[in-house]
């Protein structure tokens, strides 16, 4: 999951959204109704966060993305990718109900290409640094 934040009228917005990494840009989904892409269009300036976390195996990892975002029509195909990622590569295994009231409906796509970035493992936070793997 990553986390868009954006601004609207100078206070802070954060949108949690499914995303793809695809072509040196971060990739993410809206339709013409959600806030955020309108937000995005008259102030493109963003920072995105992605963090992998599992307690019980002592990870936790976070990526920082600063970036311009563009609002774009849908892409069919980058939408297909973009969703596998989350529900499988078997079409006929996706719940219906959602694609039917989520997928579907969906009808822009957001790419952020990144003016910085920032990688960081701080997965010792069970271990210790020694342990961390």
């Amino acid at each position: 999951m990553a986390h868009l934040a954006s601004s609207s009228s100078g206070e802070p917005r954060d949108s949690p959204l499914w995303f793809l990494w695809e072509d040196h840009a971060i990739w993410l989904t809206g339709n013409s109704r959600d806030s955020f892409p309108k937000r995005l269009r008259s102030q493109p300036l963003c920072a995105i966060g992605v963090v992998s976390f599992d307690a019980s195996k002592g990870v936790l990892r976070h990526v920082g993305i600063r970036g311009v975002a563009r609002v774009h029509d849908m892409d069919r195909d980058r939408l297909e990718r973009l969703v596998s990622r989350y529900l499988g590569a078997d079409r006929s295994q996706w719940n219906p109900w959602f694609v039917e009231r989520i997928v579907a409906p969906l009808d822009l796509m957001i790419e952020v290409n990144p003016t910085s970035v920032v990688a960081r493992d701080m997965s010792y936070f069970k271990t210790g640094p020694a342990l961390a793997g």
